[in-house]
């Protein structure tokens, strides 16, 4: 009895003494919904984690949203496309600095019957005006992504609030771009996509580019780190040893290699 109890406790010393296996290294990247969806990042990123042993969690969302969880501490890098809100980020404290990574740019598609009769325009101030004048259907993000920002930006320098005809010709749909797209196919609506999500978009229908060119369209991507001394729990190690990768030579030329049917879905620039 006595020795059953030496042996259950020796036994129990060395299950605690037992090294503890080493937690596999990983981040949390914030991101968008266009990096995701237009298979970027599955692309990307397993060269990444190869060459580092670093697995890279994605949390892929609008814009807005992957902002707001990141001020929340529910991440270790930003990775998104709406530079005013990126900037307004860094400035309250909340990342350590802002890169450029890559762009591609926005394109308004619509029905192929096109009644606002936009087609072949390269204004994309002159299009929504010609949209709202003829109450054709929208389908807009509502989202608070960057492209939903990018549109409402466009809406406000066009002197037109949309949100006033909500429910009627204009519809916001409160989801991704994907999703989004499959509304305006559906209902033959007009809607602003990036041009990457729009490339690896399968449900197309009756709709196609109809406005595209305007330099107001570009759309620039931006990372940042996410401040360890708001959220000690930061990863900043690792996350630093990713962005360092992503704005270096391999991931900048994994970027420039990513194509679809032989067209490139987003162009590093990244100083």
């Amino acid at each position: 009895m006595i020795r059953d109890l030496i042996r259950a406790g020796t036994l129990a010393l060395g299950i605690l003494a037992a090294p503890v296996a080493a937690e596999e290294p990983f981040i949390v990247v914030q991101s968008t919904t266009s990096t995701q969806n237009s298979g970027l990042l599955d692309y990307i990123l397993p060269g990444f984690e190869a060459e580092t042993g670093i697995d890279v969690r994605v949390v892929a969302v609008g814009t807005g949203q992957a902002i707001r969880n990141a001020i929340n501490g529910d991440g270790d890098v930003l990775l998104v496309h709406s530079r005013p809100a990126e900037e307004q980020f860094v400035a309250d404290g909340w990342g350590v600095e802002r890169l450029d990574v890559m762009y591609n740019d926005f394109v308004l598609v619509g029905p192929k019957s096109d009644p606002a009769e936009v087609r072949g325009g390269e204004d994309i101030l002159a299009a929504l005006t010609a949209i709202a004048d003829a109450q054709a259907p929208f389908a807009s993000r509502g989202d608070d992504s960057g492209t939903h920002k990018a549109e409402m930006a466009h809406w406000a320098a066009a002197d037109t609030d949309p949100t006033g005809a909500s429910g009627t010709w204009y519809r916001e749909t409160g989801s991704g771009m994907g999703a989004t797209l499959n509304v305006a196919s559906g209902m033959g609506a007009y809607t602003l996509t990036d041009r990457a999500t729009w490339l690896s978009f399968g449900n197309r229908g009756e709709l196609e580019i109809l406005v595209e060119g305007d330099p107001r369209l570009f759309n620039q991507y931006g990372v940042i780190l996410v401040n360890p001394e708001k959220h000690p729990d930061v990863r900043a190690a690792a996350a630093q040893r990713f962005i360092d990768w992503l704005t270096g030579p391999d991931g900048q030329g994994a970027i420039a290699s990513y194509q679809l049917d032989g067209e490139q879905l987003f162009f590093p620039n990244a100083r």
